[in-house]
């Protein structure tokens, strides 16, 4: 059994008869009363985030993960298809269960969390940031730049992303996972 101490992001836990996974957290220590923890967390069994607090010193039941790394193969609709990238096994994992689905291309090295007790998957974690190729935007208009205007741009993946004026079709971009949001340009 863990505590509220133990929380951290990235932890999945046994709450309400279900498996969550901690999204963000906050350790809050109000001037009057007793401190608590605020968590966001996601299902791995269905994708649904909650809101939770747990008062301080509250116990948890942690489920042991192993992590392991996986290669994404392709998605078929609804179900995306993975190889272990050390036995080449592969496994099938819903689009509910996937935090950032439309930023994952083919060949892309993730981690997944494996649950110990029955091997079963339990979540996919990409890289902190991905490199995708614009494939359509509408051109920016020259003089349009005295606020951080954005336009929407379409990617290799079918994501649409927030970018600056400047990026045109062809352009490669750095996207970050977590946010879904456009870090920087890649000059090749």
């Amino acid at each position: 059994m863990a505590s509220t101490s133990d929380i951290r992001n990235g932890l999945c836990i046994r709450y309400s008869h279900d498996i969550f996974k901690v999204i963000e957290f906050l350790h809050v220590k109000p001037g009057k009363g007793p401190a608590f923890v605020r968590t966001k967390m996601k299902s791995v069994t269905n994708g649904k985030v909650i809101d939770n607090t747990f008062s301080a010193g509250h116990k948890i039941e942690e489920v042991r993960v192993e992590t392991h790394k996986f290669q994404f193969l392709y998605n078929d609709g609804e179900t995306f298809h993975f190889m272990n990238t050390a036995d080449y096994s592969q496994i099938e994992l819903q689009k509910a269960v996937l935090d950032s689905p439309d930023l994952m291309k083919e060949g892309e090295v993730v981690t997944v969390l494996i649950n110990t007790e029955d091997s079963s998957p339990l979540s996919v974690d990409l890289p902190a940031s991905v490199i995708l190729e614009v494939t359509s935007t509408e051109p920016g208009i020259k003089g349009n730049t005295a606020t951080n205007a954005t336009k929407p741009a379409t990617v290799e993946t079918g994501a649409t992303v927030m970018v600056p004026l400047f990026i045109n079709e062809g352009d490669k971009i750095k996207v970050e996972t977590a946010k879904g949001s456009y870090k920087e340009r890649i000059k090749e």
